[in-house]
Formats: structure tokens, sequence, C-alpha cells
């Protein structure tokens, strides 16, 4: 099965054309207001709609309102949410039958992979610990954790520092189920670089299984 190509934090539609022309299976959009990537609900549902079909269509939330999160899911027809705060596995079963959750969790050590049997969710998003960050952070953890979830039974995302330098090698190592990526394809923090998206997905073609 071919890797899945996520490109996250996306904040114009130039940027989005240009990455599911290259290859990208799934844009993000961060509607946390404290992100540099921000972007208003709007301004996402019109980038959405643009969209050719099946292209997903992914909102990162941090600790939202589940009203809230309902009415950003309708207005930009998203069909995944993931989620970088604390929610707690109730908070993400809100969520089963209308759209597919993606539970994110940043790994520090060993005990980082103990919380994750608690969620049934969809998909499992690794990211790298950073103090005070969400994610964007550029910052790679140990891989090896990342094979170790993989034996828990859900689909891994790995993010947390990717770019074109490294992310062959990551996939031959972690074999996830998809990699994200945000500012390891940026000029700045949401600006997508055209050179560099073309030259992620085309590692990330390097180091899917042939």
């Amino acid at each position: 099965m071919p890797v899945r190509i996520k490109i996250c934090g996306v904040t114009s539609l130039s940027d989005a054309r240009f990455a599911v022309e290259e290859g990208a299976d799934a844009l993000g959009f961060v509607f946390y207001s404290s992100s540099p990537r921000y972007l208003a609900a709007s301004a996402a549902a019109q980038i959405s709609r643009s969209l050719p079909p099946f292209v997903a269509r992914v909102g990162l939330f941090v600790d939202a309102g589940i009203e809230h999160v309902r009415d950003v899911i309708s207005a930009c027809n998203l069909d995944t949410i993931q989620l970088h705060g604390d929610e707690s596995p109730a908070y993400c079963r809100h969520f089963a039958g209308v759209t597919k959750v993606i539970k994110a969790f940043r790994v520090r050590d060993a005990q980082s992979l103990d919380l994750m049997t608690q969620y049934e969710t969809d998909a499992w998003l690794l990211d790298s610990y950073v103090p005070g960050k969400r994610g964007g952070t550029g910052h790679t953890f140990n891989w090896g954790l990342a094979m170790e979830a993989k034996m828990l039974g859900r689909p891994i995302i790995l993010s947390g520092g990717l770019d074109s330098s490294n992310v062959t090698e990551a996939i031959r190592r972690v074999r996830p189920y998809a990699v994200d990526v945000s500012s390891g394809v940026e000029s700045e923090p949401g600006h997508k670089d055209s050179s560099r998206v073309q030259a992620f997905i085309q590692a990330v073609r390097a180091g899917a299984p042939g």
C-alpha cells in the first residue's frame, strides 16, 4: 500500500492546488488561533470547494468546543478531524459516524505510548514533543517509538520534523500509513515552497514500498 501524504497548514488556494497536482492525498487546515498557520473557517471553506474529488480535507483543532468543531466540519466539508490538544477518548467518540478522527500524540519517551490505546480513533498521529508547541516544530523524535506504536493496533501517521532530506529513511524504517508535513515544506509559517513540496513528495515515493 502506498504511503499517504498530508500537507498540513495550508493557507492559500494556490498552495493547495500545487500540493494536489504534485500528488498530495490530503490537505490540512489549522483551526487553532494561536498557530501561525491558523486559517479562518470561511477561507478554508473556499479552498475546500475548489479542490478536486478524492482529496481528503483535514481540520486540525486544539481543545475546541464540540459544537464549534461540528460547525466547521459542515462549513468546510471536512472528512477528517485531527485533534492536537488534551481531548479525552469520550470527546473523540462524539464524532464517531460524523467524520474520521485522528488523535495526535506528542512523543517524548516510551511512556508517551501508554495513553494511545485509550483512543479508538481511526488513526494516531505521532508528533515531536516540544514544550509549549502543538505541532509544526521542525523537530524529529525517536522513530523506534513509532515502530513500537505500530504494534498497538491503529494506523500510524508519522509527523515531526520531516522534510525531503529524511522522509525516505523514515518511511523505510517505520512503514507508516501516512506522513504529515508542515514546516518541512515552507518558506515561512503558512507559506508552502513549491520546490520543497515537490522534493518532499518525490522523497516519499522513493521510500515507499514498490
